[in-house]
């Protein structure tokens, strides 16, 4: 027995064969609207499973972190740096969107009234919520008048907000807080063992989200559109090579390293196109790669809601695509514009189901192009998802060792013993 175990794939691996395997059964079940059924219900489970631990695991490790970091002082220099690394790398995500969209012009090589159309009706009402709520709603949903509702809603930023406050007030009563961070870091425990089990079911989960997508769309309907999601991926590789790698390097870290870390959990959020799936490893991650606790907890669940870089790319890259497709041209004044709007609506309504539809259905109009030209790329826009899941994924990670290491709160000598032995188990993997 203990020699079939050592022949166990890893789990990138097996997530990389059950997205194999959807591929084909979405194929073999094109249009069979019971398969069809039966993988949506498999993969919404799996999805589930996920969202049912974020949350516990984002409150206990939150409010263990602020407790043990104890200084609002601190604490707001750490969020002023987070929020303003955020909006930077977000601006560069917003910005080469439209650079590799001027520069390759994808709309240019399609004709639009030939793509075949989805129905986008749920965005165009969430949009208009949205729109009508305004910025300073937004602001004000921050702060919870119930915070198990919030919970209950799976409402990030008003969560992240009352364990902050909760964490803060755990330190200030001192040894009486003891109990609720012993509590806490119980609760943090259990969860993450709850996750290793989750991600047993990874595999099947992607196997059947994949599925589906491929037999309701079927690989013919990504042909005509097949340019503009290359040039997407491309784009969105070369922000990680080269923008990460550059904001990484200028913090005397190898990005390849980083990910080479969270390389099972990128392959997650590829498969799965849910943040929320890698998530709970990514803060486990961290911790062990050498980022303090109290950073970890703060920066990844607030990054998980602000700093969108993957979507970013798509949202400005598929404003220019139908933009060109339409035939209308943009001047470098509507362009700013754009990235100027596509970065107050981005930040507007974090965490809005469906939000990289939502904040182009909410920015198109301002360069004219008509809002049912969204229908026509919604087919491909799980698809492209999954790339720009991948980008998030990897952005917060980024965002959570470079905010460590500015606060000095990053363990070079834990960090190479780690990057050690993912590559020890990896290579012995391998090597088997």
């Amino acid at each position: 027995m203990k020699r079939y175990r050592r022949f166990r794939l890893s789990l990138g691996w097996q997530i990389l064969i059950g997205l194999l395997l959807g591929i084909v059964l979405g194929v073999v079940f094109y249009g069979n609207q019971t398969a069809i059924t039966a993988m949506q219900n498999i993969g919404t489970m799996f999805i589930s499973l996920i969202q049912m631990i974020v949350l516990p695991i984002v409150v206990a490790c939150l409010i263990t972190g602020i407790a043990n970091m104890g200084d609002l002082k601190k604490l707001g220099r750490i969020g002023g740096k987070t929020i303003i690394y955020f909006e930077l790398m977000t601006t560069i995500a917003i910005a080469l969107g439209l650079l590799m969209g001027n520069i390759f012009h994808p709309g240019d090589y399609i004709d639009i009234h030939q793509l075949h159309a989805s129905n986008i009706s749920q965005y165009v009402q969430t949009a208009k919520s949205v729109s009508h709520s305004g910025i300073w709603s937004t602001v004000m949903g921050i702060i919870p008048t119930n915070v198990f509702k919030a919970l209950a809603d799976g409402d990030m930023i008003p969560v992240i907000f009352f364990a902050v406050f909760f964490g803060l007030g755990t330190a200030a009563i001192g040894k009486q807080g003891q109990v609720i961070l012993d509590f806490m870091n119980a609760v943090a425990e259990a969860m993450f063992k709850v996750t290793n089990w989750v991600m047993h079911t990874a595999p099947i989960g992607v196997c059947a989200l994949i599925g589906v997508t491929v037999a309701e769309m079927g690989l013919k309907a990504l042909a005509p559109l097949g340019y503009f999601i290359v040039l997407a991926y491309v784009t969105m590789a070369i922000f990680i090579v080269v923008v990460m790698g550059l904001v990484a390097r200028l913090f005397k870290l190898n990005i390849w390293h980083l990910l080479r870390v969270i390389r099972d959990e990128m392959v997650l959020g590829f498969s799965t196109a849910s943040s929320e799936a890698a998530l709970p490893r990514i803060i486990d991650k961290m911790g062990k790669f050498g980022v303090s606790e109290g950073i970890v907890s703060f920066v990844i669940p607030t990054g998980y809601t602000f700093n969108l870089d993957g979507s970013a790319i798509y949202q400005s890259l598929a404003a220019l695509f139908l933009a060109q497709a339409y035939g209308i041209h943009l001047s470098i004044s509507q362009q700013i514009t754009l990235l100027i709007v596509l970065m107050i609506t981005s930040k507007g309504i974090a965490g809005v189901p469906g939000a990289s539809f939502v904040v182009l259905l909410a920015t198109i109009s301002t360069i004219g192009v008509p809002v049912q030209g969204l229908a026509f790329i919604a087919g491909i826009d799980r698809l492209v998802d999954m790339g720009r899941t991948v980008v998030n994924v990897a952005g917060n990670s980024l965002a959570a060792v470079i905010i460590g290491k500015s606060e000095h709160e990053f363990d070079e000598p834990q960090s190479e013993r780690y990057l050690a032995q993912v590559r020890a188990g990896h290579t012995t993997r391998a090597a088997k």
